[in-house]
């Protein structure tokens, strides 16, 4: 993965910009990494993997007993008339 600094990353934004186009760059300040910048096509990817592990869970919680909001909603209502 390419680094550049954050002054160098300033100053030569067009560069950077090209590098990330062929690989995610890294941006430090202080000789510290802060920040990724890579294509719009790497964060769409990677985008669309998150949501597929988030609908993946979704369905296992689903199918293993999950309330659902009408059945969340009857049990708070019980818990919270119980406390008066």
């Amino acid at each position: 993965m390419k680094r550049f600094a954050a002054k160098e990353a300033k100053n030569s934004f067009g560069h950077m910009l090209d590098s990330a186009r062929r690989e995610p760059v890294t941006i430090e300040k202080n000789g510290r990494p802060v920040a990724v910048v890579m294509s719009l096509e790497d964060y769409e990817r990677l985008a669309a993997i998150e949501d597929a592990w988030w609908a993946e869970r979704a369905k296992k919680w689903a199918s293993g007993g999950f309330l659902g909001p009408a059945k969340s909603r009857r049990l708070l209502a019980k818990m919270l008339d119980a406390k008066d």
